[in-house]
């Protein structure tokens, strides 16, 4: 049940092709991942922009390990 309201709540927000090309000739297609492939994104954006993803999914990662860090009073390495 919840996972038929949250893909309902998706609908309409995918980021297709078709968005794409509507936007500037510069715009990057980001997510900070996980993807639902098909739902919110479609796998020929995902795969085109895959570079950009990627790098930012592990942006994600180097942050988040940073602010667990921080919380916990580790000595940076």
């Amino acid at each position: 049940a919840e996972s038929a309201d949250r893909l309902k709540a998706l609908q309409g927000f995918q980021i297709d092709s078709a968005l794409v090309k509507r936007a500037r000739p510069d715009a990057l297609v980001m997510h900070c991942l996980p993807a639902y492939r098909g739902n919110e994104i479609t796998d020929e954006v995902m795969e085109a922009h895959a570079e950009t993803i990627f790098t930012e999914a592990e942006n994600r990662l180097h942050t988040q390990k940073a602010i667990l860090a921080w919380m916990v009073g580790s000595p940076k390495s």
